[in-house]
């Protein structure tokens, strides 16, 4: 329910755009979550559904081109798909092993958007933490058994300081554990209120945003993956191009700035 919920809402954003919007945002729910094995599945399923009928495309490469850094349809790709996930779920997830560039996606993502879609004045700002280096008073925060006086956690002093009106993200890297990760299904979901041990809630504002690096989800329940948006990095859809060719072109600036 709460993905068919995601969808209808952002199948109204696209109704205002372009037609054939139900199309267009059934892919660009799933198809971010999908592995490379399980798109040709999906897309065929999308053809029995609606035969001979084309998506509209809406062309976002002018995203990458300002940034100065290699392109590959890989990074632009997944770029789009963060992008078009984020406009859909508050909350995010980046899923792939070490070395499926998650990172710097992310890093790319921050990079386009701050180039292309904001004045000089409005920027984006990421808050990365690792849950897993906290304990859940470090992280949520907790009260003093002696002196009954509650001391804020990692955590809830960044929702404190994120009202400021700039956009926000507030970055998770590190491994869903359930100790950690059932706390957060409250902000997850529509209501977005983190509610502490004190009995303090605190609601996160319309432009603060999260986001999960994680590796896998082999321990996420299905109430926490139901109210994230998904976007799957497949290391095989990188390959070892792009590594070569980014050290060629260093090889090539430095010997040019030798010579």
């Amino acid at each position: 329910l709460r993905a068919l919920t995601s969808l209808l809402r952002f199948a109204g954003k696209k109704r205002r755009s372009c037609p054939n919007v139900l199309l267009m945002a059934m892919k660009d729910m799933n198809i971010a979550k999908l592995t490379s094995a399980d798109v040709p599945l999906f897309s065929g399923i999308i053809q029995d559904l609606f035969p001979a009928v084309e998506t509209p495309v809406i062309d976002y490469v002018f995203l990458c081109n300002k940034i100065g850094l290699q392109v590959t349809p890989f990074t632009v790709t997944k770029v789009i798909q963060l992008y078009e996930t984020k406009n859909s779920r508050h909350s995010s997830m980046l899923v792939g092993k070490t070395g499926s560039k998650k990172a710097f996606l992310f890093s790319y993502f921050l990079n386009c958007n701050t180039a292309c879609f904001f004045n000089q004045k409005e920027y984006f700002v990421d808050y990365p933490l690792n849950p897993k280096a906290l304990s859940l008073g470090e992280l949520y925060g907790e009260n003093d058994l002696s002196t009954n006086e509650w001391t804020d956690g990692v955590l809830s002093s960044l929702m404190r300081s994120a009202c400021k009106p700039d956009e926000k993200w507030i970055v998770f890297d590190g491994p869903v554990d359930t100790l950690w990760i059932e706390s957060m299904n409250s902000v997850m979901d529509d209501n977005k209120v983190l509610t502490l041990i004190n009995g303090e809630r605190i609601s996160m504002p319309e432009q603060v945003s999260l986001l999960f690096e994680v590796e896998n989800l082999a321990v996420a329940s299905p109430a926490t993956v139901s109210r994230c948006g998904m976007v799957y990095n497949d290391y095989s859809d990188l390959g070892w191009k792009p590594f070569v060719q980014s050290w060629l072109n260093k090889r090539h600036k430095v010997q040019y700035s030798h010579s």
